[in-house]
C-alpha cells in the first residue's frame, strides 16, 4: 500500500511542475482536482498550496482559488536586483581560499549538476543547481545572510523554467559553476563576486521573453 503524501510532499511535486512548465503562469490549481491526483484530504491540500504560497510560488485569488503567480517585468527586475544584493555580499563572506574539505562538496554537488545536464533531466538539473546554489552560500559564516539568500531564491523558482528548456542556457550555467568553484579555490574574490552577479540574469530575462505572450493575452 503506498503511503499518503504529506503536505511537503505534494508542495515540492507541485512545485516541480511548475518550474518545468507543467503547469504555467496564471495558471489555478483547484483542490478537488489535486485532491483526487494525490489522494489525499483536503486540509493537506491546504496545507501544501500555502506552503508555496509563503514563497511566493503561488497566490490565492479572492472566488478563484489558488494560481501559478505570474511576474511583471518591475517584479523580475527587482527580486532579481535583491538576489544579486544577497548573493555577492555571501560571496564578499565566504572565506578564501577554500579548504580542501570545501571543495570537495562543492565539486561532488557539482558531479550531481553534471549527471543531471548529460542525461537532459529538467526536473535534476532544476535540484542539483539549487543544491549547488545552496552549497556555495553555505560558506558564508553570517546565517541570516544565507537564509535570506535561500528565501530569495526560493521565491525564483517559479521565473526559472524558461532557461530549463534552453539546452545552452543550461551548459553556459554549468560552465560558470566551474568558474566560480575555481575562483573560490585560487581565492579570487572579485572574480567569484563577479560570476555570482553574472550567473544571475538570464533566467529573469528568459522568463520575461516566454512570458510577454501570455502577459498580452490576459489583458486583452
Amino acid at each position: 500500500m503506498d503511503l499518503e503524501h504529506t503536505a511537503e510532499d505534494i508542495a515540492q511535486l507541485l512545485e516541480e511542475d511548475i518550474v518545468l512548465c507543467r503547469i504555467l503562469p496564471r495558471e489555478r490549481l483547484p483542490e478537488d482536482q489535486l485532491m483526487e491526483r494525490f489522494g489525499t484530504k483536503r486540509h493537506v491540500i491546504r496545507k501544501a498550496l500555502q506552503l508555496l504560497a509563503t514563497t511566493g510560488v503561488l497566490e490565492h485569488i479572492p472566488n478563484k482559488g489558488a494560481q501559478v503567480r505570474a511576474f511583471s517585468p518591475d517584479e523580475v527586475r527587482n527580486l532579481y536586483d535583491l538576489r544579486a544584493l544577497l548573493e555577492t555580499e555571501a560571496a564578499s563572506k565566504i572565506p578564501l581560499p577554500l579548504t580542501p574539505e570545501a571543495e570537495e562538496k562543492l565539486r561532488e554537488a557539482q558531479s550531481v549538476h553534471d549527471a543531471a545536464v548529460e542525461a537532459d533531466d529538467p526536473a535534476r538539473i532544476f535540484r542539483a543547481n539549487i543544491a549547488f546554489h545552496r552549497e556555495l552560500f553555505s560558506l558564508c559564516p553570517n546565517p541570516f545572510l544565507v537564509e535570506a539568500v535561500e528565501m530569495a531564491s526560493r521565491r525564483a523558482h517559479g521565473i526559472r523554467f524558461a532557461a530549463l528548456g534552453d539546452p545552452d542556457a543550461v551548459r553556459e550555467a554549468r560552465e560558470q559553476h566551474y568558474a566560480m568553484i575555481a575562483a573560490a579555490v585560487e581565492g579570487r574574490r572579485d572574480d567569484l563576486i563577479r560570476l555570482c552577479r553574472e550567473h544571475l540574469p538570464a533566467s529573469g530575462e528568459a522568463y520575461l521573453r516566454l512570458t510577454a505572450p501570455l502577459a498580452r493575452r490576459a489583458t486583452r
